[in-house]
């Protein structure tokens, strides 16, 4: 198995808490992960598994192993079972770890059953830091999922594993979960908020081509959000602004590979010459910064910045004291305008770093001071080296 970042931010969390929920994309790799933590797994999905573990319920309260509950949204009644067995002794500290992948589902029971007792962290499938440098261009083309192509030497499982992954989730989990549309309509939605990918968000606009109701559409984008299909990155918003700002969220999908097989890409097929190709790059990159931080533990706020009159970057991140925006540019390396334009925003914002994002070369990156060039991979070593 590969080793995940998120692995040493699950060990302190299970150290500090009686319980701890992964969640994620299906096929991110939760199950594979949890399991390196303990054998003692039920899948919540299954009927036998439920019932096995009622069975045998009072001698796993009795014991110290940890209990890997998958899928706990399935089966809400065990919320409040393992409220009781927390509350009967709240001093002991990693005894649940639960998986999930439809995040408001989960999360209600959680604020309404197990808050203060349990942490929840995000799975994403595999990001940067944890494949080779000489991987970042398969990964970017056939996204994250372990079983989607990226660990192939000869792809073969790239667009189909991915078209089959979108039509169950169109015709059997999203309906499941909540979603009213039809499998047609929501495939439709799908590839739509594909061709979406890095523009700012016009739920009127999208919903008349859709047929439905503003309102309708906000609920859809919900369920894609909460199953973490897509992301909303909200705009830099800040009060008395001498520029008037953008408010509208823009819209990102979370795994490439997706994206791709979405807009019709096959597995030889040359990004390069995609109109679509500069979107597709930067949302990706966006989804590597923003999943890798996440995955080391770090607390920060993500935006994007764009004023009335187009002065914009692609990302905000403000941790701490330290308020960075960064600029992402499918180029071989930076420009003196792109910098002359972050320095810009800098000012108005505040920032306390610039970070130029490009493909260029390991040697002639530049990550000291306040104005940083490099590419995505040295980027986020600097982070990932904070993992213990």
């Amino acid at each position: 198995m590969l080793p995940r970042l998120l692995k040493a931010q699950i060990d302190q969390r299970l150290r500090d808490f009686p319980a701890v929920a992964i969640v994620g994309l299906r096929q991110a790799g939760k199950t594979t992960l949890a399991k390196t933590f303990s054998p003692l797994y039920f899948d919540l999905e299954q009927e036998k598994d439920r019932v096995r573990m009622d069975l045998r319920w009072e001698s796993l309260m009795s014991g110290d192993q940890l209990i890997i509950l998958d899928e706990a949204q399935a089966w809400p009644e065990v919320f409040s079972r393992l409220r009781g067995a927390i509350d009967q002794e709240r001093a002991r500290r990693g005894r649940f770890l639960l998986l999930g992948s439809v995040s408001p589902a989960l999360m209600r029971e959680v604020s309404e059953s197990l808050a203060g007792r349990i942490a929840v962290v995000d799975l994403s499938p595999l990001i940067s830091p944890e494949l080779p440098a000489t991987s970042q261009d398969a990964l970017w083309h056939f996204g994250g999922f372990p079983d989607g192509g990226v660990l192939q030497t000869q792809v073969t499982s790239f667009p189909v594993w991915q078209d089959y992954y979108l039509k169950q989730m169109a015709q059997r989990d999203l309906p499941h979960w909540g979603l009213t549309a039809k499998p047609a309509e929501t495939e439709r939605l799908l590839k739509l908020t594909a061709a979406l990918n890095g523009c700012s968000l016009n739920y009127s606009q999208l919903g008349q081509a859709l047929g439905i109701s503003y309102h309708t559409v906000q609920s859809y984008l919900d369920y894609l959000e909460g199953a973490f299909l897509i992301r909303r990155l909200q705009p830099f918003f800040a009060n008395n602004f001498p520029k008037r700002l953008t408010k509208a969220p823009k819209l990102y999908w979370r795994d490439s590979g997706l994206l791709h097989a979405l807009m019709g890409c096959a597995a030889d097929s040359d990004l390069t010459v995609q109109p679509w190709i500069g979107a597709s790059w930067a949302s990706w990159v966006i989804e590597q910064i923003i999943s890798t931080r996440q995955a080391t533990g770090e607390k920060f706020q993500a935006w994007y910045f764009r004023t009335n009159d187009g002065l914009e970057c692609d990302l905000v991140m403000e941790s701490g004291q330290e308020r960075e925006i960064i600029e992402i540019k499918l180029a071989s390396g930076p420009d003196s305008a792109n910098f002359r334009k972050l320095e810009k925003i800098a000012h108005l914002v505040g920032a306390t770093r610039q970070v130029m994002l490009t493909r260029v070369r390991d040697e002639d990156t530049v990550m000291t001071g306040n104005r940083w060039s490099a590419n995505i991979s040295t980027y986020l070593a600097h982070f990932a080296a904070r993992v213990p």
